[in-house]
């Protein structure tokens, strides 16, 4: 009789320790703050252009980021203009910051829909977003999004940025 009590008791302590357990697991991470470090044309063909861009990473957060890859969009002036992604994995240390290259994509079509009407404006207005795949301590990954703007004059400084 004294087995079949301690049966319950066993099973109720073993799953407490388990949910226990499994709460330290699943520390929420803060998005990390990303801008638009720079830009740089690296192929051009007749109907598509290659871009490469830096994003300036920046972690918040009390533990590093172990980055196994990165999507990105970019419109300039309210337009799509760019888009692509990066799988080099990079590692951005805790309150720590980093420098991340993804080469992104742009159709001939969408960079002059992007740039019509410069004339009259004097600057560029832009917006990033996209999302970082962070690798977890354990098997399961995070998605952590992230969205910046800012305005470019166009004599090649940077004005502002949210």
């Amino acid at each position: 009789m004294k087995f079949i009590r301690i049966v319950p008791a066993i099973a109720i302590l073993a799953i407490g320790l388990l949910l226990a357990g499994c709460a330290g697991l699943g520390q929420p991470l803060e998005p990390p703050r990303v801008s638009l470090a720079d830009i740089r044309v690296e192929a051009f063909t007749g109907l598509e252009t290659v871009f490469q861009i830096q994003l300036r990473v920046i972690n918040t957060n009390d533990v590093d980021l172990k980055v196994k890859g990165i999507e990105a969009e970019l419109e300039i002036n309210e337009q799509s203009f760019a888009a692509g992604v990066s799988n080099t994995p990079v590692k951005i240390p805790a309150f720590g910051t980093e420098l991340v290259t993804v080469k992104v994509y742009s159709s001939v079509i969408k960079m002059f829909k992007s740039v019509y009407g410069l004339q009259e404006s004097k600057e560029l207005r832009y917006r990033l977003n996209g999302k970082l795949r962070v690798a977890g301590d354990s098997a399961i990954a995070t998605t952590l999004p992230f969205e910046s703007e800012g305005v470019v004059t166009l004599d090649g400084s940077k004005e502002s940025e949210k």
